[in-house]
């Protein structure tokens, strides 16, 4: 199995920190972001890892990580970029991870050994923390539905209440050749405007949609973290 991070976009929102350097390299605990990641990964046994780049691409080939690079990173969102790597997705099952999260070793585990075509890690006490990033935490929080066999019902639709949001979508996902070859089939028939912008969240919400195979919630509990904005990393700077 292979690991592929995503770390293409600047990071805007974390405004001065992002000027010089992509949000993966902003220090977290004495360490950049992606360091994290990798120690993460590689502790779950997976040695082959990509990375999709875009801004400040240079910065990153330190790292000697098998490189693929989004040239329109500006203008195009997460899927976009993952198609990127589509080598490595159309070969055999991988774990894909965003590049401005931090979790333990536990999660990509849990992934590697999950069964289902399509995977994804979640927060189930997610409430917690996002009472420590925002005062509503409904404001950043996106809906997560599962039922009782963990099979994603819904994801990423704005909740009215805290009752829609089961747990919170991590960012740490796996997806198998077969299921990327739907994900990249339902890409490809969106408008170019709207293909460029799509959130991955809202491409798993359509894999449901479709129902061409279930997207099973993988629960994780132990600690992370994503950094949306500065005071984020003042959040998880103390923890």
């Amino acid at each position: 199995m292979k690991a592929i991070i995503l770390a293409a976009g600047r990071g805007s929102r974390m405004k001065h920190l992002t000027d010089e350097r992509p949000k993966c390299l902003v220090y977290l605990r004495g360490k950049p972001l992606i360091e994290w990641q990798l120690e993460a990964i590689r502790t779950a046994g997976i040695t082959e890892i990509a990375i999709v780049t875009g801004y400040r691409n240079e910065l990153l080939s330190s790292y000697n990580l098998v490189e693929f690079h989004n040239s329109h990173w500006s203008k195009t969102n997460m899927v976009s970029s993952l198609e990127c790597a589509e080598k490595w997705l159309q070969a055999e099952p991988c774990v894909i991870s965003y590049s401005d999260i931090f979790y333990e070793s536990s999660a990509v585990s849990s992934l590697m050994n999950c069964p289902a075509s399509l995977a994804v890690t979640y927060d189930p006490n997610w409430l917690n923390l996002w009472k420590k990033r925002f005062a509503d935490p409904l404001l950043d929080a996106e809906t997560f539905l599962i039922n009782s066999a963990n099979e994603v019902l819904e994801i990423g639709k704005k909740p009215r209440t805290v009752e829609e949001v089961q747990g919170q979508y991590m960012g740490l996902l796996r997806m198998t050749p077969e299921s990327w070859k739907h994900i990249a089939s339902i890409h490809a028939r969106l408008p170019k405007h709207i293909r460029d912008k799509m959130h991955m969240t809202g491409t798993l919400q359509k894999v449901i949609e479709h129902a061409r195979f279930p997207v099973l919630g993988v629960p994780y509990q132990s600690e992370w973290g994503e950094f949306d904005t500065e005071s984020d990393l003042k959040t998880f700077d103390t923890n």
